[in-house]
């Protein structure tokens, strides 16, 4: 596959993009996923390398087969199969890689590891997941609020987001769309659990902190959550069901958003925490129409970054 000419592109954080991209990115995604494998075919012969530190279902199914279905194909890396598990540099590791792949797509812990690989690689780097950022996950929820309330849910204003537990790497980037985007976001976290300030600062009047989950959902056109304790804190499990108990979304909550409200949650969920088995399979859960999502956003990403109309 022959590359952009130009500089390389990576996808960091939400706010690489800027808002036209952003709701031009969403669309495609709804596009590819009329066209499901019918489409084009546009990243033939192309390798995503998949460099993945932690645990995924979703996300390393997803990039692969959108990698497949595009034309191109995937490979797994985990630190048990590179050198990195044995302490090869980061940036060693990004210029080998690069000769040999196309796109590089990392789920790693501390966000300043995918940074590095990022100034180090010479092919887009996708981030995956990190401690303080999951963009990849918005793209699909994004996709899922415009599936449910129409393609100019995310242009014109008036829609309002609630987000209860946890001020994680998923509120984080619930911010950063905000803060492209515009729209009303109510965070409700207990105390010492807030999400980035910078972000919320960013944000601006569209965003702000609550303490109380019945003020943050109250009339939301979407009730987000996720589990209270995420990959590297399960030390903290115990401490965290104390803290977080009441911020769960279960079916009084949902009696305060508005009626055609949809819930969402990037999975995988602990039933009867955060979220009761109600409300994740009742029938304003749209959770399982969000995980399919990720294959047809990350198709649109892919299809950005290393094939540009």
């Amino acid at each position: 596959m022959a590359r952009p000419t130009g500089t390389k592109r990576d996808f960091l954080r939400l706010t690489d993009l800027d808002r036209s991209e952003l709701l031009e990115l969403v669309e495609r995604a709804a596009e590819w996923k009329l066209l499901g494998k019918r489409g084009p075919r546009p990243l033939e012969h192309a390798t995503i390398g998949l460099v993945f530190e932690k645990a995924s279902t979703r996300t390393r199914v997803s990039f692969a087969v959108a990698a497949y279905q595009l034309g191109g194909d995937a490979m797994m890396l985990s630190p048990r199969d590179t050198q990195l598990g044995r302490g090869e540099p980061i940036r060693d590791t990004a210029r080998v890689l690069s000769r040999y792949l196309d796109c590089l797509v990392v789920r790693t812990f501390e966000h300043d590891k995918i940074e590095e690989m990022s100034r180090y690689a010479s092919v887009p780097v996708v981030n995956a997941l990190t401690d303080s950022s999951h963009p990849c996950q918005l793209l699909a929820d994004l996709l899922t609020v415009t599936e449910r309330f129409g393609a100019d849910a995310l242009s014109k204003g008036g829609l309002s987001v609630a987000w209860i537990g946890d001020g994680n790497n998923m509120a984080n980037s619930w911010l950063e769309a905000c803060v492209l985007l515009g729209f009303d976001l109510r965070i409700a976290c207990p105390e010492g659990y807030d999400p980035d300030p910078k972000l919320l600062a960013r944000a601006g009047g569209h965003a702000r902190v609550v303490r109380s989950p019945a003020e943050a959902a109250a009339g939301a056109h979407v009730v987000n959550t996720d589990v209270w304790a995420s990959m590297g804190q399960e030390g903290e499990a115990d401490e965290r069901k104390r803290r977080f108990a009441g911020f769960i979304v279960d079916e009084a909550l949902m009696q305060k958003a508005r009626p055609e409200a949809i819930v969402l949650h990037c999975l995988p969920a602990h039933r009867g925490e955060e979220i009761t088995d109600g409300v994740l399979e009742g029938p304003q859960s749209a959770v399982f129409d969000e995980a399919e999502n990720r294959l047809h956003a990350q198709k649109a990403l892919l299809e950005l970054l290393l094939s540009p109309r």
